[in-house]
């Protein structure tokens, strides 16, 4: 599957880390600034382990709308497109479709 490039899913999405990328600490997480949570339980729970955001919500690392980590995307990244028929993905797809409608429609 190839990404349309929207960045949509950039934009809408809070991604988790998986403990082995939120331990690796190659990430900026929206708490980091309050230091690193050992148990990484406890982080999921706090939402220590979430990718950083920028003010607009989207991710710390979509600059011109491209993923400037796409390499090394979070694991979260890689499991998803948009175009998948993973019941999973059926919600989030919903809303980038909503998202990119939205968008063409403004003039």
């Amino acid at each position: 599957m190839k990404c349309s490039q929207c960045s949509a899913c950039c934009k809408l999405f809070m991604i988790n880390l998986t403990e082995k990328e939120y331990r690796s600490k190659k990430y900026q997480t929206v708490f980091e600034k309050f230091g690193f949570i050992e148990d990484f339980k406890e982080a999921e729970r706090n939402g220590a382990n979430i990718l950083a955001m920028n003010e607009d919500e989207s991710c710390i690392y979509l600059k011109n709308n491209k993923c400037t980590i796409h390499k090394r995307r979070p694991t979260a990244c890689r499991k998803f497109f948009c175009d998948s028929k993973n019941p999973q993905f059926k919600n989030m797809i919903e809303k980038i479709t909503r998202h990119v409608k939205n968008q063409n429609s403004q003039p």
